[in-house]
C-alpha cells in the first residue's frame, strides 16, 4: 500500500457517522444532478444503490451490483466478466471529477475505498500526497529494488516457497478479473523467466577465450546445430550450462511473486532456454523477461496480436495505425531522458492453460510493467481502457496492452498506457500457434 493509501484508509468513517441519511441523498442527488456521472444510467443506479446499502448498514457483494444495477442474469461469473469493476472503477474517479468542480470546501467526502463496493466519508484533509510526488517516490523505490538484484535471485527459491505475507495490496491486485484466469483454478503455474543462452568460445590452448551471447543460440540444442553447421569451428564452442537474465527481471519478479503467493498453488520457476511444449500444455505460463526473450512464446503472443516487432526488439508497430514505438533505453547517456515500452499480453495456449506476458523492451519497460500489474488501480485503469469503447465489459478470455515508460538515468519517472487492445483468442487458434489438448 502506498503512502497516499495508507492515510486515506486510516481517516475513512462510515458514511453515517458524517452524514444523516437525509443528507447522504441530498449529497447523492447533487452529484446526479452535477452531470459528472454522464450520460450513462448505470453510474446514477449504482451510486443510488451504493447510497442505500450504506443508509441500510449493508456492504453489497459484487453479484449483488452486478444483477440488481447492470441487469446481469443469475448466472454471472465475477471471474469472467468483468463489468462490475470496470463501473465501480469509473464511478470512483467521477466522484473524484465531482469534489474536483464543485464542493471543495466539504468537511468530508464519499469514496469507494479500493477493493471494496461500500462508500466511506473521508477527511478532505486527509486526501494523501499531490500527484506530482508519486513519481519520485516510484524512482526511489526503483533504486533501491536494483541494488538488492542480487540478494533477490539468491533467494529465489524462499520467494516462492515461504509462507505468504504479502502485504494486503497484492491480495487485493491478485483478486482482479485479469488475473483470475491463472489463480481461480487448480492447474499449476510455471514462472518463466526470459534468459539469455551464453556459450564458450575456446582459444587455441584450449581455454575459455569469451563467453559469447548469440540470437540464434537460445539453447544447447541451438548450440550444437551451430556446431554441425560449421564444422571447422565445431571445438571452439563450448557449453557452459550457462545463461543472465536483465537485471529489472528482479524488480518484476519481487512485485509479481507476492500476487502467485495468494493464490495458494504449487509455482515452479524455468528458464526460457529449458522452457518444453509439454510444460505449456500442461501449466499455465507467468513470462517475466525482455520481448526479446520470448522465444518459444513469441508464435503466439503476435499470432492475433495488433503489434509486431519491427526492425529490432526495441522496435513494436502498431499494424492498423502504421506507428512505431521505438525505446532509446538500451544505452542511455547520463543525465539524459530515455524511452521505453513495457507490453502486458494474457491469451490461453490451450484447452486448459493460460499465457500471462510481463515483458519490456529493456529494463524500464519490464518493471513498470510488473508495477501495473500489482497495483489494483493501474489493473483499473487496465481494464477501462480495454473497454473504452463499449458500454459493458464482457469476458476477458485474451488482451494485451502496451506501457510508454519515461526516465533518465535508467530510473522509472512516468509512463502512459498508449495502446490496448482485446484479442480474437480463435484467431489465434486459426493460425495453428495454440497447443491443443
Amino acid at each position: 500500500m502506498s503512502k497516499p493509501d495508507a492515510a486515506t484508509s486510516i481517516s475513512q468513517r462510515n458514511t453515517l457517522d458524517v452524514y444523516s441519511e437525509a443528507e447522504l441523498s441530498a449529497l447523492c442527488e447533487r452529484i446526479v444532478a452535477s452531470g459528472v456521472l454522464g450520460r450513462s444510467k448505470h453510474y446514477v443506479s449504482l451510486l443510488r444503490f451504493l447510497v442505500g446499502c450504506s443508509i441500510d448498514g449493508k456492504s453489497p457483494k459484487e453479484i449483488e451490483l452486478a444483477i440488481e444495477v447492470l441487469g446481469k442474469g443469475n448466472d454471472f461469473d465475477v471471474s469472467a466478466d468483468s463489468s462490475v469493476r470496470v463501473y465501480v472503477h469509473q464511478l470512483r474517479k467521477k466522484l473524484d471529477s465531482y469534489y474536483a468542480q464543485h464542493e471543495q470546501d466539504a468537511s468530508y467526502r464519499i469514496v469507494i475505498p479500493k477493493g471494496s463496493y461500500r462508500l466511506a466519508a473521508v477527511s478532505s484533509a486527509a486526501q494523501g500526497q499531490p500527484a506530482w510526488a508519486l513519481p519520485k517516490l516510484r524512482a526511489q523505490s526503483g533504486i533501491l529494488l536494483i541494488a538488492v538484484l542480487v540478494m533477490l535471485t539468491a533467494n529465489l527459491f524462499y520467494l516462492l516457497t515461504r509462507p505468504s505475507t504479502a502485504p494486503h495490496g497484492s491480495q487485493i491486485a491478485a483478486q482482479h478479473p485479469i488475473w483470475h484466469s491463472i489463480l481461480n483454478d487448480e492447474r499449476a503455474i510455471l514462472l518463466v523467466m526470459g534468459d539469455y543462452y551464453i556459450f564458450g568460445e575456446l582459444n587455441a590452448n584450449g581455454n575459455i577465450a569469451r563467453m559469447v551471447r548469440e540470437f540464434n543460440v537460445n539453447s544447447r540444442s541451438d548450440l550444437e546445430d551451430l556446431q554441425f553447421s560449421d564444422i571447422e569451428r565445431a571445438e571452439n564452442y563450448l557449453d557452459l550450462d550457462l545463461s543472465y537474465m536483465p537485471e529489472g527481471s528482479a524488480f518484476a519478479l519481487a512485485r509479481i511473486v507476492p500476487l502467485l503467493q495468494h493464490s495458494g498453488k504449487h509455482v515452479n520457476i524455468t528458464m526460457m532456454s529449458d522452457l518444453t511444449t509439454a510444460d505449456i500444455r500442461s501449466n499455465h505460463i507467468v513470462y517475466i523477461g525482455y520481448i526479446s526473450a520470448l522465444e518459444k512464446l513469441t508464435d503466439m503472443t503476435f499470432a492475433a496480436s495488433g503489434l509486431r516487432i519491427g526492425r529490432s526488439y526495441d522496435e513494436l508497430l502498431n499494424v492498423h495505425t502504421q506507428q512505431y514505438y521505438t525505446s532509446d533505453a538500451g544505452l542511455p547517456e547520463e543525465g539524459q531522458p530515455f524511452r521505453d515500452y513495457g507490453m502486458f499480453s494474457s491469451f490461453p495456449a490451450s484447452n486448459d492453460t493460460h499465457v500471462l506476458l510481463i515483458t519490456g523492451m529493456r529494463d524500464a519497460g519490464l518493471m513498470h510493467t510488473a508495477q501495473a500489474l500489482s497495483d489494483s488501480d493501474s489493473l483499473d485503469d487496465l481494464l477501462v481502457a480495454i473497454h473504452r469503447d463499449t458500454d459493458s465489459a464482457g469476458t476477458l478470455a485474451g488482451f494485451e496492452a502496451l506501457y510508454e515508460v519515461f526516465g533518465v538515468d535508467r530510473m522509472n519517472f512516468d509512463s502512459n498506457l498508449v495502446y490496448s487492445k482485446l484479442l480474437d483468442s480463435a484467431r489465434i487458434w486459426r493460425e495453428g500457434t495454440i497447443l491443443a489438448n
